[in-house]
């Protein structure tokens, strides 16, 4: 068993992605227990997973300042304040981006997404690493899934949002990027999955996967019915 990680690159610009809310899609579910294959819950799960990380990403970059905070907007999200961007560019290169990472969720082919920061120098400093795993069974529930799955994203949230706490100050002049960490099947049809025309997988570079001398900070685990996640981040230990 290998795993791979890829980048994505964009330069095109595609219409709001995430249609369905959490009441919207368990509100007519009744007490049952499905395969992955039943009422396409991968793309329920890939769905929720994929509205989550886009508020999580804004989240990252607002907390990390890898963006000046004039370009954050406060908003609600999962019943907590959160930042979220009002940078047009931005905002199209993250929906694109969970866009062509949506597929690989769907069908339980994505380990790992992770969000790293890097110094001018192009040499992460931060990798936060959202660990995912699905059951193949489901057991679910209308009356408790929602509330329950809504307080657990909610818990990340606002472990993110005081991350800065426990982290060292990054230096200026950060950028970031987004990888996937995949499973080995799904790398043998990386390039028949160009989701977006002009928006391509491609291999990362060797030091957006591996960073030297760094320690590893674990922030938050979630399990539910539906999916378990655990978000740590690995932290450079000098990072001038």
């Amino acid at each position: 068993f290998s795993s791979h990680y890829f980048n994505l690159q964009c330069n095109m610009i595609l219409q709001k992605l995430f249609k369905y809310s959490l009441k919207s899609i368990f509100g007519y579910f009744t007490m049952a227990t499905l395969t992955r294959q039943d009422l396409n819950f991968g793309q329920v799960v890939a769905d929720i997973l994929c509205e989550f990380l886009e508020v999580a990403i804004h989240l990252i970059l607002y907390v990390r300042d890898v963006y000046p905070s004039g370009i954050f907007q406060k908003r609600k999200k999962y019943n907590v304040p959160v930042q979220m961007s009002c940078h047009p560019d931005l905002n199209q290169y993250i929906q694109d981006t969970l866009h062509c990472v949506k597929p690989l969720i769907e069908k339980n082919e994505a380990e790992k997404v992770v969000v790293v920061i890097m110094d001018k120098e192009h040499r992460p400093v931060e990798r936060f690493v959202f660990e995912i795993s699905q059951p193949p069974l489901l057991s679910i529930s209308s009356e408790t899934l929602l509330s329950h799955v809504e307080q657990l994203l909610r818990a990340i949230i606002l472990k993110i949002s005081v991350c800065d706490a426990v982290l060292d100050n990054n230096p200026p002049g950060c950028t970031f990027t987004v990888l996937v960490h995949t499973r080995e099947a799904a790398t043998r049809n990386m390039e028949k999955v160009q989701v977006i025309k002009d928006f391509p997988w491609i291999v990362a570079d060797e030091q957006e996967v591996h960073m030297e001398e760094a320690k590893l900070i674990p922030l938050k685990t979630m399990t539910s019915d539906i999916l378990k996640m655990q978000l740590y981040v690995e932290e450079k230990t000098q990072k001038t």
